[in-house]
């Protein structure tokens, strides 16, 4: 089989999965496939050197490329205004409003932070997974999760049970 038959099958059966991924860590689907279409375009030059399953290596690229792109371009979204907005009416669908307070929360991490707890929460990763996906010691991971779920924890009192939701 020749490589661009194995990376054609690999971008159909593993591209929904890294793209949930990209969108995890970006929370923009304009830019989750932005991302997965650049880490995609390196992994189809390094595709004869990677052995054994690709995704890891695959996900290794795209956490290093969201980081890249942090470090490149600063995005401020808050503006500031001389009144507050008013309040939104109550809405019944309280689960609708969970999940986007556990957004906000996520967003309002530091990326690593972030990139940590979407790769051990949304993904299942192991800590030893984590650390080689980033290329930090597993300490790092442990340390980043603790400190990220400490300010979820103080962020609106968010819980574990909501992030897995």
């Amino acid at each position: 089989m020749a490589p661009s038959d194995t990376f054609a099958e690999f971008v159909t059966a593993r591209s929904p999965r890294l793209q949930r991924t990209a969108y995890l860590l970006t929370h923009d689907w304009a830019q989750a496939e932005d991302l997965l279409q650049t880490a995609l375009v390196r992994a189809w030059s390094a595709w004869g050197r990677i052995h054994g399953d690709p995704e890891p290596y695959v996900r290794r690229i795209l956490v290093n490329v969201y980081a890249s792109w942090w470090r490149r371009r600063w995005r401020h979204v808050e503006q500031p205004t001389a009144q507050l907005p008013e309040q939104a009416a109550v809405d019944h669908m309280s689960q609708v409003d969970r999940r986007d307070e556990v957004w906000q929360a996520l967003g309002r991490l530091p990326r690593r932070q972030r990139a940590v707890l979407v790769l051990r929460y949304f993904e299942d990763m192991t800590e030893a997974q984590i650390a080689d996906a980033m290329s930090i010691s597993v300490g790092t991971v442990k340390s980043q999760a603790k400190k990220a779920l400490e300010k979820l924890r103080l962020d609106r009192s968010l819980t574990l049970e909501a992030l897995q939701r």
